[in-house]
């Protein structure tokens, strides 16, 4: 029998590419939110074997979050999986979805990800944002993607928010993930209008987490949304990236400080980052 929708949050550590700290997936009891990659199955499974999911409950679609969905609905023949309306299509038929991707990472594709399966129509559970699912409160919350949502579970109090609320590792600084290719940062800043509306009592990050400075963790994301647009229409990917180097320098420290910058790069390449911004900023100037 499944655990409880109650049962309090638990984060699995994906390991992704053997680093620790990177892509997190949470469980609530029978429902996963966002499972990572098929690249981290093996990481995954046994934790998963001991609690079959019911749901995947997807904030979006990049495959750092949901590239496992279609293998994982192949092996558990009832588990549903919730998306947004935006992303439901790319999720059934992943082809536009991995070429995309390919031409971003070219080689690695494989190596990163693993493999990307489609996920059957009739066990997707297309969402909108307002939906009430058991202890579930949905959310639209675009900004990083234009089909992202975000999840609180009444209960814990916990919100789950995708990339929403940035990439934040440790003590280290909590920084925006911005890349190609539908960042929007004026949605964004209404997105965490909407999340700081809710009070959630903590912030379940993908990128690295769980945080109950719920307060200081916004408010820091909103200082580094107006610092990256900012940055990217002044500066060049290298004194892009540069920045954003050293900010995470700055923030991290003791014996593990090269291992939580390597796991920053890892879950937010700066390069992306600036090419995302600079796409937006060319759009909303067209």
């Amino acid at each position: 029998m499944s655990a409880p929708e109650t049962a309090e949050p638990q984060l699995v550590d994906l390991l992704h590419l053997g680093r620790a700290q990177v892509i997190g997936a949470w469980r609530v009891g029978d429902v996963l939110v966002d499972p990572g990659p098929a690249s981290c199955l093996d990481r995954l499974l046994p934790v998963l074997e001991r609690h079959p999911p019911r749901v995947l409950a997807l904030t979006h679609i990049h495959l750092d979050h949901a590239g496992a969905s279609g293998s994982l609905a192949r092996r558990y023949p009832d588990l549903e999986v919730w998306v947004h309306e935006r992303g439901a299509p790319h999720m059934i038929d992943p082809g536009r979805l991995v070429e995309s991707a390919t031409r971003l990472y070219g080689e690695d594709m494989e190596r990163l990800w693993g493999e990307v399966a489609p996920v059957p129509p009739e066990r997707i559970r297309v969402l909108s944002g307002g939906e009430s699912l058991g202890p579930f409160h949905v959310a639209y919350t675009p900004g990083h993607a234009s089909h992202h949502v975000s999840y609180l579970h009444e209960p814990s109090g916990f919100a789950f928010t995708g990339d929403v609320t940035g990439v934040r590792i440790g003590e280290g600084a909590v920084l925006a993930p911005t890349p190609p290719p539908d960042i929007d940062l004026d949605a964004w800043r209404e997105s965490l209008e909407l999340i700081e509306a809710w009070a959630p009592r903590r912030l379940a990050v993908t990128h690295f987490g769980l945080y109950d400075d719920v307060a200081r963790h916004l408010a820091e994301l909103r200082e580094q949304l107006d610092a990256g647009e900012r940055l990217a229409a002044e500066d060049d990917e290298s004194d892009f990236a540069a920045s954003i180097r050293a900010r995470v320098a700055a923030s991290v420290a003791g014996s593990t400080a090269g291992e939580t910058a390597a796991a920053y790069e890892q879950a937010l390449p700066p390069g992306q980052s600036f090419h995302g911004l600079r796409r937006y900023l060319r759009g909303r100037q067209s």
